[in-house]
């Protein structure tokens, strides 16, 4: 799966998608789609992360209280 980090525009490519559905991480392996070599594997706070059309992640990927608000 592929997410967008909000801060430079680059595409980055999610390593484990488990991490990133996961509330209790805030944090997601991935790889910087960036020329053409794959680079390596590198933590991304999910904070800075969106979807590649520029929406959010959703609130339930994000805050682990996101039932209670």
């Amino acid at each position: 799966m592929f997410v967008k980090n909000a801060q430079d525009q680059t595409l980055i490519k999610v390593v484990n998608v488990d991490e990133l559905f996961d509330p209790l991480h805030d944090q997601v392996q991935g790889r910087e789609q960036a020329g053409q070599e794959e680079q390596p594997p590198q933590a991304f706070p999910k904070s800075q992360l969106q979807f590649p059309s520029g929406e959010a992640l959703p609130k339930c990927w994000v805050d682990p209280n996101y039932q209670l608000n």
